[in-house]
């Protein structure tokens, strides 16, 4: 469960090979005592819950690193080592 980023208090992770319980590209995020899957494409919550001030965080970042999410997500369904990205600043 490589860690991509960290901002604010939130983590996010891309895991390997996991690519079948959502079937859409996503990231695992975690912030306190929360964790939620979020999709890339949409920055929709797939599972779990997450406070609305730190999803919108997400959201936003997810936003702005898109194509380097997806790059990530090609890598590690593989089994390849994702690279980190910028937080958000």
């Amino acid at each position: 469960m490589p860690v991509i980023s960290m901002f604010y208090g939130i983590i996010v992770q891309i895991f390997f090979f996991d690519n079948d319980k959502h079937k859409l590209p996503h990231i695992h995020v975690r912030y306190a005592e929360f964790n939620a899957s979020i999709a890339i494409e949409t920055g929709d919550i797939l599972a779990g819950d997450f406070p609305n001030r730190q999803l919108k965080l997400v959201q936003a970042w997810v936003e702005i690193h898109r194509d380097e999410l997806i790059a990530n997500w090609s890598l590690t369904v593989e089994g390849n080592l994702p690279f980190k990205i910028d937080p958000l600043r």
